[in-house]
């Protein structure tokens, strides 16, 4: 299905050179005695590389047929993560590239929504916030409080946060995957 250049949003994923693209940001112009176009900054949805493209008003643009599904992580054996479609049972892998920086994020159980472009996938998406253990941490400082300095701690997925000094080993807190910010302690 075609569109106007026009009609882009902000969160639309187009094919652009024959690959999708997520449309990360746009600005439609109109200079006083020129045409119309419209400046779009695009996110290739299989590389991740950003590039930006000025679009003429009369423009035909094609939206890209994204299919989502959620998926749950099974488990991974070395670069291969291993997931099982919620739907259908089915089960598929994806490579560490596909995931990228989502990839240290990945827990046993935990469930995703996966974009499939022609039936592979090309990118995940995280719940806003994730519940880990703090498996290893300084001990707890007795003046310690919400509001004083934080120091880091290790997580039973092996990724490293920074935390509040009152939070010690054991504890289950809650982060942002998008940021890596702790948020607080599960409850």
């Amino acid at each position: 299905m075609s569109i106007a250049a026009t009609d882009l949003r902000r969160g639309m994923a187009i094919i652009f050179q024959g690959e999708p693209c997520r449309v990360v940001e746009f600005h439609h112009h109109t200079p006083g005695n020129l045409r119309a176009m419209v400046q779009a900054k695009l996110r290739k949805l299989k590389s991740g590389v950003m590039t930006e493209h000025r679009f003429r008003a009369s423009d035909a643009v094609d939206v890209a047929d994204l299919e989502t599904h959620e998926l749950e992580f099974l488990y991974r054996a070395g670069d291969i993560y291993h997931f099982m479609n919620s739907e259908n049972y089915e089960q598929m892998e994806m490579d560490s590239q596909t995931l990228g920086d989502d990839a240290k994020w990945m827990a046993e159980g935990m469930k995703i929504v996966a974009e499939f472009f022609e039936g592979r996938p090309i990118g995940i998406e995280l719940p806003n916030v994730l519940t880990f253990e703090v498996v290893q941490t300084d001990p707890v400082m007795r003046s310690a409080t919400k509001t004083s300095s934080t120091k880091p701690a290790k997580l039973n997925n092996g990724v490293t946060v920074n935390v509040p000094e009152f939070i010690k080993t054991g504890e289950k807190i809650r982060v942002n995957p998008q940021t890596g910010e702790y948020l607080d302690r599960a409850k």
